[in-house]
């Protein structure tokens, strides 16, 4: 194995032997999350063009949902980044939302390796045979992957940023520690801590003086388990590094605040945030034309 240059301390591991699970995305919520809230926001296909699409990489492909303005082309770019529960509705539902605003938005299950989320019932169980086996040299390829299908597919090379939610947040800090191609990252509760391991070598705090974007981040006040003080480290840090880092706190939110199928969801903290994704891209260069 090797260091990967992007990002000292992670390495690159031999890719596994065994198949990609490719059979295609989740098509409703993980049975880990069954209770679907009624607030639950649904996003029509009307004036998209949308489907599911398989992402090349360097073992074979993984599955991926897409989303983007039925017409045109060059359209700026965003990869979505799921949570532990996989591409679901939810993210899905992101796609069309951000596709609705012009962009192109793909969402790849980067976990299709390590295991089928669909069929996984216990949060625990995720973690410990998915989440905990993925390694984060094999993520920002993978991402890197799915950010080259986008530019070959209507999307423009020079307009790209990223967003992910839970676990997706601290991807998105790793990313833009390692793309130099990113405009602009928006990390949604994102933890930043964590005890290292040999294939996730370093917790996202360590990355903030390292990345390459502006970069917003939405945090909930009462998320017990992303402190607000270790936010506020990464903060500093990245500032004292000369980097463009914004962190918003919302006060009565906890963690997931954004997803709305969950009880976690918090509609002025998500609306809020979500809006202010979309002035950062546009401020940062990501924006539709």
């Amino acid at each position: 194995m090797n260091d990967i240059p992007e990002l000292p301390g992670l390495h690159r591991f031999p890719l596994a032997r065994r198949g990609l699970v490719t059979t295609g995305l989740i098509s409703g919520f993980t049975l880990a999350t069954t209770r679907v809230e009624a607030q639950a926001i649904h996003t029509d296909e009307s004036g998209l063009a949308t489907g599911e699409v398989k992402i090349p990489t360097a073992d074979g492909s993984l599955p991926a949902y897409f989303a983007r303005p039925a017409s045109g082309t060059s359209f700026p770019v965003v990869l979505v980044v799921e949570e532990i529960f996989g591409v679901h509705e939810y993210i899905k539902d992101t796609c069309r939302r951000l596709a609705k605003a012009g962009y192109l938005a793909v969402a790849t299950e980067y976990f299709a390796r390590q295991g089928d989320l669909s069929r996984m019932t216990d949060v625990q169980q995720i973690v410990r045979e998915v989440i905990a086996k993925k390694p984060d040299a094999e993520y920002m390829s993978d991402m890197d992957s799915t950010l080259a299908w986008a530019v070959a597919n209507k999307g423009d090379a020079a307009r790209v940023g990223v967003t992910g939610f839970c676990r997706g947040g601290r991807m998105t800090w790793l990313y833009a520690a390692h793309s130099t191609r990113l405009k602009a990252a928006v990390a949604w509760y994102g933890p930043l801590g964590g005890a290292p391991t040999p294939i996730q070598p370093v917790p996202a705090l360590d990355f903030a003086d390292k990345i390459n974007c502006p970069l917003l981040g939405l945090y909930g006040g009462k998320d017990g388990g992303i402190p607000v003080e270790q936010v506020r480290a990464a903060e500093a840090k990245a500032k004292a590094a000369g980097t463009t880092v914004e962190i918003v706190i919302y006060p009565e939110a906890g963690h997931a605040f954004h997803a709305d199928y969950r009880p976690s969801y918090v509609h002025a903290a998500a609306e809020d945030g979500w809006k202010r994704m979309l002035a950062w891209f546009h401020r940062y260069g990501v924006a539709p034309a």
